[in-house]
Order: C-alpha cells, then sequence, then structure tokens
C-alpha cells in the first residue's frame, strides 16, 4: 500500500487552488485550476496535496452535503487490486460505503470510513499518467 495523497473537500474551489499554488508554491498537476480536481507536489516527495471539489464528491457519497459542515478530508490509499483489498478489509470489519466502482476512465475506487467518521478512498489505477 503507497499513500498517494491527502484530499481537500472544498467549497471555493478557485480560492484553494490560487492559495496552493500561488501562496504555497505548491506545483499543480494539470493546471486545472477551475477544477473539480487538482494534486498539488512539493518541491521534493512523492506524495502530495489535492483538491477536490466537495459538490463533486457529494454525488458520489450521498451523505456529504454541499458545504463544509464535517467532512473536510479525504485519505486516500491505492492498492494494487481493490476487490482483493476490500474483500479483505471487509473481513476484517470494515464497512465499505461505496464501491468498489469506476470514478474515472483511470481509476476504480471504494470509500469507507474510520472509526472517527474520516473519509477514506481506497483506488486502484487502471491507466498511468502519459
Amino acid at each position: 500500500m503507497e499513500l498517494a495523497q491527502v484530499r481537500l473537500l472544498v467549497t471555493d474551489f478557485d480560492a484553494c487552488y490560487r492559495f496552493y499554488a500561488d501562496v504555497l508554491g505548491l506545483k499543480p498537476q494539470s493546471g486545472a485550476a477551475r477544477g473539480p480536481y487538482e494534486k498539488f507536489s512539493p518541491a521534493t516527495g512523492s506524495a502530495g496535496v489535492a483538491l477536490q471539489d466537495r459538490a463533486m464528491m457529494a454525488g458520489v457519497l450521498d451523505e456529504l452535503g454541499d458545504t463544509a459542515t464535517g467532512h473536510r478530508s479525504l485519505v486516500v490509499l491505492r492498492v494494487d487490486d481493490l476487490d482483493a483489498y476490500c474483500a479483505e478489509i471487509a473481513g476484517r470489519g470494515a464497512t465499505l460505503l461505496h464501491g468498489p466502482a469506476p470514478m474515472t476512465d483511470r481509476m476504480r475506487v471504494a470509500h469507507l470510513k474510520d472509526p472517527e467518521g474520516n473519509l477514506v478512498e481506497l483506488q486502484e489505477w487502471l491507466l498511468l499518467r502519459g
């Protein structure tokens, strides 16, 4: 397992994009300044921080509202075989909220919560970025 990123669920994507890119000086991966998603990388290291439009994620998980009243972050873990891993952790007591299911043409995902209610996304990458 590899920590892929910590993702922040945001309602003002434009302002957050400018903060991470212009104020903190992190490098945007794709330049998607209007969202709904962008990953920012530090000068060194492999994991980064990413922004996720809150309304987009609300469409995936019905319990998320359009405004930040609870969930503000999403821990993302990349696994090699999503179906096998989900079956393994379900056997250890995990309850999946969503998936495994396609998220984009590049990945499949599953979502669950930790004991404190923090969201965790498990990703299986189908295509690597070119």
